[in-house]
């Protein structure tokens, strides 16, 4: 390649002057790639193998500028290092700018690669420093795309006032390219490693807190502690949420800042923020939309145990939501009573339900049926009749007939209201037996 200044050379297209000289004939003959030429047409070198290893000195005297121009635009075009413009921050920037520069004229006539391992470590290290400092790894790589740009320009203007042949400039352009194109590789790979590191500790610092919220007996403050790490503020009132462990993910990015999910076990459990919970139900329903989620009672932080039990137990209890819809266990407490005990629930039947024992299976359940819903109803023929798509002349002969059965019991209150509960626990049972498995 030509380095010497040709007769009357003029200025670099890039300097603001006419076209440069035009390099000297290369035909039948192959640009250099340094040693091992025999294979450089099947595995062709990094494009630096083929610049003059005398290159960096002569570019030398242009870095000054070169950082200058960087560490002056990269603060101003950026807004990401606008606010963090700091004297700490330009010396870093100032230090790390002019070690790459410094690396980046090491290449030249070389196979090395485009990082030692000193230089690796420093971009990793600038990678995961910029993840730690909570910006985002577009800003990095803008960095060092406006870098490059301010690079070629201030060292192709240095080729051209020495009057270095056009194909020098071509190979420095690319070689500075694919160094940045590693420079990025080895940062984002960084960021993402930190990244990732850092969302393995803080899920299972978030799974800790869960446990000892859904565990109970912690105290408050070491509650707030593991609430600290878990980068999560604790609220006034909350809720423990239950849901199948294949929505976990899509309610983890849908409820953001304002709750914490884990998966535990067979299920994924939540806990969210419920402060003004009326209010929030309809956001709450988005959140969860066609998860089949229940969401426990609102409690304070020391009451997250009965809330997570209750949202166990209404989900044992429900048919399947309608087409996944997350219910509110509040609004389905009576099932929990009709369900706790089902021995006692069992003996108030027999005792309750006796007169109907010399019936048949077919006249029981018809009389049973009749009999809630006129309970219901508070004795009112039509409604039943309805229900149960009968002329309200039927109703009337089946419940002649059952006060013939029960007597005075049916003018009882005490015995209408336990006669509704177990007629209404005799209903979520055979509801729950004809679940599909």
């Amino acid at each position: 390649m030509n380095l010497s200044p040709q007769d009357n050379p003029s200025p670099h297209p890039l300097a603001g002057g006419p076209p440069a000289p035009t390099v000297g004939d290369t035909s039948g003959a192959q640009r250099s790639r340094g040693p091992g030429e025999a294979g450089a047409q099947d595995v062709p070198g990094p494009p630096w193998q083929s610049l003059p290893p005398e290159l960096a000195e002569l570019l030398a005297p242009a870095v000054p500028a070169v950082v200058e121009q960087i560490i002056d635009a990269v603060p101003n075009q950026i807004p990401a290092y606008q606010i963090a413009r700091t004297e700490r921050f330009s010396e870093v920037l100032f230090l790390g700018v002019q070690g790459a520069l410094e690396q980046l004229l090491s290449l030249p006539g070389t196979a090395d690669p485009a990082l030692n391992e000193e230089s690796r470590q420093l971009v990793s290290a600038l990678g995961a420093g910029e993840f730690r400092q909570g910006r985002s790894m577009d800003a990095l790589l803008a960095a060092y795309r406006t870098s490059a740009r301010i690079t070629f320009r201030g060292l192709s203007e240095a080729c051209a006032r020495q009057g270095m042949a056009m194909e020098v400039v071509v190979d420095l352009g690319e070689t500075i390219l694919a160094y940045i194109d590693e420079l990025s590789a080895v940062s984002v790979q960084a960021y993402a490693v930190e990244q990732s590191a850092h969302a393995g500790a803080l899920e299972l610092r978030r799974a800790d807190l869960v446990a000892a919220l859904v565990g109970g007996g912690v105290e408050l403050p070491e509650v707030r502690r593991l609430a600290s790490g878990a980068d999560w503020h604790l609220p006034q009132q909350m809720a423990a949420v239950v849901l199948p462990l294949a929505a976990a993910a899509g309610v983890r990015s849908r409820l953001g800042t304002s709750g914490i999910v884990v998966e535990r076990e067979s299920e994924a459990t939540a806990i969210v923020a419920v402060s003004q919970a009326e209010r929030l139900r309809s956001r709450l329903q988005e959140v969860f939309a066609g998860t089949g989620a229940v969401l426990g009672p609102p409690v304070a932080w020391d009451g997250v145990p009965h809330s997570h039990r209750v949202a166990q137990l209404v989900a044992a209890q429900l048919d399947e939501p309608e087409a996944g819809q997350p219910a509110f266990a509040s609004d389905h407490l009576a099932l929990l009573v009709l369900g706790s005990e089902p021995q006692v629930m069992a003996d108030l039947a027999a005792r309750r339900l006796a007169p109907l024992e010399t019936l048949g299976p077919a006249k029981r359940r018809v009389l049973e049926e009749t009999l809630l819903l006129w309970l219901l109803h508070w004795g009112q023929r039509l409604p039943v009749a309805r229900e149960l798509g009968i002329h309200a002349q039927t109703v009337g002969y089946r419940v002649a007939r059952l006060k013939e059965l029960f007597g005075e019991g049916l003018d009882d209150p005490q015995v209408r209201f336990e006669l509704e509960l177990v007629l209404r626990a005799r209903r979520v049972s055979e509801d729950q037996a004809s679940r599909p498995e």
